[in-house]
């Protein structure tokens, strides 16, 4: 027995079978008590309410809803609204990231001054204070009757922005944006992909553009079939009454929690920006310049690739960070996946199921979020015989 034990191999599986165990067992009583303490307080567990009727509407949602309609439905609208606002917020930041970031390793004084002082600003000044902050500002404009008018076709009120939209259904808009993204993934998996690497520049360039086309007239057709009965593809937005009819209207809690986002990951995202660039040499640089390339040529074909290889790490962790800073816009009102979860609780009781669900929903979404942006990573890193050349 005792040299059974001293065998390592032995040893080690014996001592994770019973850590294993010993944590299965320990999770299996926690939801027994759980079941249990909840019976006794006469709580039904379960996801069977998943089917019932919400009795609430919601104040903003991608697809349509109505009080009727089930709590899956109304998980799903959150949802939405969560990745529809990533989205914008994770685009807006990164445009005002790089930017800012070009900025400071700029080598203009004015220019740097500028771009230290908007990180100083944003960057410490706490998220939530931004996010009321931007409602307050956006909130302030005038009426619908005294909007303001951009080229009479946009609007801009304290009801919310008014632009042009389209007559399709909420399910053909969600395929025709899947279709839309599924063609730029392909075009980023072409590029990266080993197979697709040796083909000539012209000819790559142009399987780009194919596949660019192929998915803007896939998306159109969709559009086009998920059209509404008797309308238009396209609705202008018109004033009537009190309120604007037709095109499309961005909530202003949908516009501060965009702003406020962009704004304050754009602050982070430029010093990662900033940091990326500065571990580009100033020998690679020279080299570049010293064979005759132009600026322009030096920044798209030697800074920008070796600071974006630098870059992609840090930025998945911060993209993962925004996404969770979505759940903000429950302090405005957004219905965002945790407002219609919380909601949710109030109304149905069932905590642990929506708790569940909400946790298993992020891990979702960011699971998902960094395991494409280190496929990325993996594809443009440089390899051991590449960095021998």
């Amino acid at each position: 027995m005792l040299s059974a034990w001293n065998n390592i191999k032995l040893r080690n599986a014996v001592l994770q079978i019973l850590y294993v165990g010993g944590f299965v067992a320990l999770i299996v009583t926690l939801i027994v008590m759980g079941r249990t303490n909840l019976q006794e307080q006469g709580i039904i567990s379960g996801f069977d309410f998943l089917w019932k009727a919400t009795g609430w509407e919601v104040s903003f949602s991608l697809i349509e809803f109505t009080s009727r309609d089930p709590y899956w439905l109304v998980l799903v609208v959150g949802l939405l609204n969560t990745l529809f606002l990533g989205v914008i917020g994770l685009v807006l930041a990164t445009v005002i990231g790089v930017i800012i970031g070009m900025a400071r390793t700029s080598a203009n004084d004015l220019a740097r001054l500028l771009g230290a002082t908007y990180v100083e600003i944003f960057r410490n000044i706490p998220l939530i204070v931004q996010v009321f902050f931007w409602y307050a500002v956006v909130t302030r404009f005038p009426g619908p009757r005294q909007a303001i008018n951009v080229g009479d076709s946009l609007f801009l009120s304290s009801r919310g922005l008014y632009a042009p939209g389209l007559n399709i259904t909420g399910l053909s808009a969600f395929l025709g944006i899947v279709a839309f993204l599924t063609g730029l993934g392909v075009i980023v998996w072409v590029s990266s992909a080993q197979q697709f690497r040796r083909m000539e520049p012209a000819r790559k360039s142009r399987l780009r553009w194919l596949i660019l086309l192929v998915a803007f007239v896939v998306t159109t057709v969709i559009f086009w079939i998920g059209r509404l009965p008797d309308t238009t593809l396209v609705s202008m937005p018109a004033l009537k009454g009190l309120n604007f009819r037709g095109g499309i209207r961005v909530s202003t809690e949908l516009s501060a929690m965009a702003i406020s986002i962009a704004i304050y990951g754009g602050a982070y995202i430029a010093e990662i920006v900033r940091g990326g660039f500065k571990s580009v040499g100033r020998g690679q640089i020279e080299a570049a310049q010293s064979v005759g390339l132009t600026n322009w040529q030096v920044f798209s074909r030697i800074r920008f690739p070796l600071a974006l290889r630098a870059m992609l790490p840090i930025l998945a962790n911060q993209y993962v960070w925004l996404i969770k800073a979505t759940t903000m816009g429950i302090a405005i009102g957004f219905t965002d996946f945790f407002m219609v979860v919380s909601t949710a609780i109030n109304q149905s009781g069932q905590t642990l199921e929506l708790l569940g669900i909400l946790m298993g929903g992020f891990l979702i979404i960011n699971f998902t979020l960094a395991a494409v942006l280190n496929r990325i990573n993996r594809a443009i890193a440089l390899k051991g015989d590449q960095l021998r050349t």
